[in-house]
C-alpha cells in the first residue's frame, strides 16, 4: 500500500513512453531448479528477446558466457534507462515475495535453466532466490557469474538475519549510486 503511488508513477511513466505492455514477466530458475515467472517493469522493447542473438557479440561477459550482459543496450527503452539504473523495475519482484518464488535477500534467480549450469554452480539453488543479495552490493552486472556464484555460496554459508540486514541496508545505496547497473 505505501508503495503503491510509485508503482502507479511509474506504470503510467511506461505506459506513455513505449508501445507495449507495462510488466515483463520472464522465467526464472529459483528454489531448486524450479522456473516461476519473475515479475519486473517492462525496460526494454517488445521484441527485445528476439533481437537478443543478433546482439550476443556485445555480450561484456564474452560471446559465449552464460550471463548476458550489454552495456548501453540498444533494447533500452528510454525510461528503462532510468529504472534499471535505479532498479525499480524490480520493485514488482515484491509480488513474487509475496507469492513465495522469492525472499527479500538470496541469490538473485538467474534468466535461464539449471541444466546449463556447472556442477559447482548448483548449490546456489539450495535457498529461495532473493530481489537483493551479495552480488547487489558487491558490482552486479559487473560480476560474471563464476564470482556471483561464489558470492552466493559465500552468502548461503553466512547466511544469519543480521546479514540479511546488513545487505537490506546496503542495497538503496549501491542502488541509487548507479554503479554496475545495465
Amino acid at each position: 500500500m505505501l508503495i503503491s503511488p510509485v508503482l502507479l508513477g511509474l506504470a503510467l511513466a511506461i505506459k506513455l513512453t513505449s508501445p507495449g505492455p507495462v510488466m515483463f514477466v520472464q522465467k526464472r530458475t529459483g528454489y531448486r531448479g524450479r522456473l516461476f515467472g519473475m515479475y519486473k517493469f517492462r525496460t526494454m522493447v517488445v521484441n527485445a528477446e528476439e533481437l537478443k542473438d543478433s546482439l550476443r557479440h556485445l555480450n561484456k561477459h564474452g560471446a559465449d558466457a552464460i550471463d548476458f550482459k550489454i552495456d548501453k543496450d540498444p533494447r533500452i527503452t528510454g525510461i528503462g534507462s532510468f529504472l534499471r539504473r535505479t532498479s525499480l523495475d524490480e520493485l514488482p519482484n515484491l509480488l513474487n515475495v509475496v507469492t513465495g518464488d522469492m525472499r527479500l535477500v538470496g541469490p538473485r534467480p538467474t534468466s535461464f535453466n539449471a541444466y546449463r549450469y556447472e556442477d559447482k554452480h548448483l548449490a546456489r539453488l539450495s535457498i529461495y532466490p532473493g530481489m537483493t543479495g551479495l552480488w547487489q552490493i558487491s558490482g552486479r552486472s559487473n560480476i560474471d557469474f563464476d564470482q556471483r556464484v561464489e558470492l552466493d555460496l559465500a552468502y548461503i554459508a553466512q547466511q544469519s538475519l543480521l546479514l540479511d540486514l546488513k545487505i537490506l541496508l546496503k542495497t538503496p545505496f549501491k542502488v541509487f549510486s548507479g554503479h554496475g547497473a545495465s
